[in-house]
C-alpha cells in the first residue's frame, strides 16, 4: 500500500501523484477539499482521510473509495461501476447521471441526490442514505434505487421537498412511519411489499457492515417506495409506437 500526503498541495499534483501509484491499494492523507480524486479509476482501493473537495469519483469505472470524513458537492457524478463509501456526510448532486455502481453515505444527503440516475445496460446504480435527504431527492430520476434509511429521524419523512421531481425511472424507498404527502405528480407512493423488501436487504447489510448496525432490526421496519406515474409522465418526450 502506497500514502499520498495531500494537505496544501494543489489538487492537480494530488490527483498526478495518486495515478502515478502502481499500487493496487493507495490511502490520500491530510486531504482539504482537493477536487475530483480517484475519476474515472478502475482497480484500486483509495482510502482518504479528510474532506475531499467536489467530484469525488467522477466517471468511477470500478475501483472503491473509501472517505474517513464528510464529501462535498457531486461525488459519484456519471459513475459508470465501484463503491463510494463516505464515513460522514455529502453535499449536493451525488450521484448525477450515475449510470451504475453504488454509494453509501452514513449520513446525509444534500439537495438534489440521484438527480438524472439512470441504469444502463447491465449496469444499476444504487444510493443508500443512512440519515435524510435534502430537496428534489431523485429528480428527473430514469433509473436504478435510492435508499434512504432515515436513521435518527424518529420515523418522520427523511426527505426534504420536491422528492421525485420529473421521476420517470427506477425506485425510491425511504424508512419512514406514515406515507409521505404532497409529493410531485409524477410519483407514486405505496407500502413496501415483501419483494421490495429482498431487493433493498442487500443494501442494508452492506451499509450495517460498513458503519454499523443491525441489518435484521433494520429491515423490520416500514418503508414506502416511490415509483414513476405512468399518468403523468412526459409523454411528448418518448418515441411513438402505434
Amino acid at each position: 500500500m502506497t500514502t499520498v500526503q495531500a494537505g496544501l498541495t494543489y489538487y492537480k499534483q494530488v490527483n498526478e501523484d495518486i495515478r502515478a501509484v502502481a499500487d493496487s491499494e493507495i490511502t490520500v492523507e491530510n486531504v482539504l477539499g482537493q477536487r475530483y480524486i480517484g475519476c474515472g479509476s478502475a482497480d484500486k482501493k483509495i482510502t482518504i482521510r479528510g474532506t475531499p473537495g467536489n467530484g469525488l469519483g467522477q466517471y468511477l469505472n470500478g475501483s472503491t473509495l473509501e472517505v474517513f470524513g464528510n464529501a462535498q458537492e457531486a461525488v459519484g457524478d456519471t459513475m459508470n461501476d465501484g463503491d463510494i463509501i463516505i464515513h460522514g456526510n455529502v453535499g449536493d448532486a451525488c450521484g448525477y447521471g450515475m449510470r451504475g455502481g453504488r454509494i453509501f453515505i452514513q449520513g446525509d444527503c444534500g439537495y438534489r441526490g440521484g438527480i438524472h440516475m439512470k441504469a444502463y445496460q447491465d449496469h444499476f446504480p444504487v444510493v443508500v442514505i443512512g440519515g435524510k435527504a435534502g430537496s428534489f431527492l431523485g429528480e428527473y430520476q430514469a433509473g436504478g434505487l435510492i435508499l434512504v434509511l432515515g436513521l435518527g429521524q424518529d420515523g418522520a419523512y427523511p426527505a426534504s421537498n420536491f422528492c421525485g421531481t420529473g421521476m420517470h425511472g427506477g425506485k425510491i424507498v425511504l424508512r419512514c412511519d406514515k406515507a409521505p404527502g404532497g409529493l410531485p405528480p409524477q410519483v407514486l407512493v405505496r407500502a413496501a411489499l415483501a419483494d421490495d423488501l429482498d431487493e433493498i436487504a442487500p443494501y442494508i447489510t452492506a451499509y450495517c457492515g460498513f458503519f454499523g448496525g443491525d441489518p435484521a432490526a433494520l429491515q423490520a421496519q416500514q418503508y414506502y417506495v416511490l415509483t414513476p406515474n405512468p399518468a403523468a409522465g412526459y409523454k411528448q418526450l418518448y418515441t411513438y409506437e402505434d
